[in-house]
């Protein structure tokens, strides 16, 4: 066992000892899980949305964006996002979350920034709808400009509809940094990436302290991953293309080892109205 993954195990292990683990009765909490790209909604907390539908829980997905630029150097844009769009109703109908309990807002993909005010609109009309008693959402250090647009929109609409509501923080890109995956010094614009992910990162610290809930998965991880596997676009190659990049890609598939551990974590946000 390399030093990385001795840390990394060994970090992992502190957090989730050190975790409030969601009790089952807050897992029949109503929900909204807003994500950024189809595909985040299984990878940050697509166990936690199993384990709430067992327990009886409204659960309803907010995609933010369309995901038409995730392969478009492949696959027409508008192809693209309807092909995604339809992943991810596949995706969600595994998770147990039926069409009519997804909202897609359709910005374009790379571009929510461009948008926020009339996505804030949006979200404040769902947030007024179905009264959630609980959000999960991107962790407001994720990363890529979506994550963080798709953050604030939701923390403005809250500030607006004032919701007494619990926000849970999902990280999807947060995992990548060094210890969580090794830094690829043979590619060296990854590296660099990745150094100042860590960097900023404290070197998987700033996670050790601000991940501090967690849900137990290990029981339905197998349905997680048949869930995931519905994006197709993500997860294998669009029509064979070497262009055409993966999730298991990223890290030489050390990342989505990541979101298959026993525990989904999170970081409770605390709303200041």
């Amino acid at each position: 066992m390399s030093v990385r993954t001795q840390l990394s195990s060994t970090m992992l292990n502190r957090m989730i000892q050190n975790s409030v683990e969601i009790s089952a009765p807050q897992l029949k909490q109503n929900a909204i899980i807003f994500a950024p790209h189809q595909d985040d909604e299984t990878l940050g907390c697509g166990g936690t949305i199993i384990k709430k539908r067992r327990a009886g829980a409204d659960v309803h997905i907010v995609f933010t964006t369309d995901g038409r630029h995730s392969h478009d150097q492949i696959m027409p844009q508008i192809d693209l996002a309807a092909l995604r769009m339809d992943e991810a109703i596949a995706a969600a109908n595994v998770l147990g979350v039926s069409e009519e309990n997804i909202d897609f807002l359709g910005y374009e993909d790379g571009r929510l920034q461009l948008h926020t005010a009339a996505a804030c609109e949006k979200v404040v009309n769902i947030l007024t709808e179905l009264k959630p008693a609980e959000i999960f959402v991107p962790y407001h250090y994720d990363g890529p400009a979506d994550h963080i647009a798709t953050w604030q929109i939701v923390m403005d609409a809250l500030n607006i509809v004032q919701n007494n509501v619990k926000v849970y923080e999902y990280p999807v890109w947060f995992w990548y940094n060094w210890p969580w995956v090794s830094v690829p010094f043979n590619k060296k614009s990854e590296a660099k990436q990745i150094v100042l992910n860590s960097l900023s990162a404290g070197f998987g610290f700033r996670m050790v302290r601000e991940f501090r809930h967690s849900v137990f998965i290990g029981d339905v991880l197998v349905q997680k991953q048949r869930a995931l596997s519905k994006h197709q676009s993500q997860m294998a190659r669009l029509e064979d293309d070497p262009r055409s990049l993966t999730l298991q890609d990223v890290s030489n598939g050390e990342w989505l080892v990541l979101f298959f551990q026993k525990y989904e974590l999170f970081h409770l946000y605390s709303l200041q109205y």
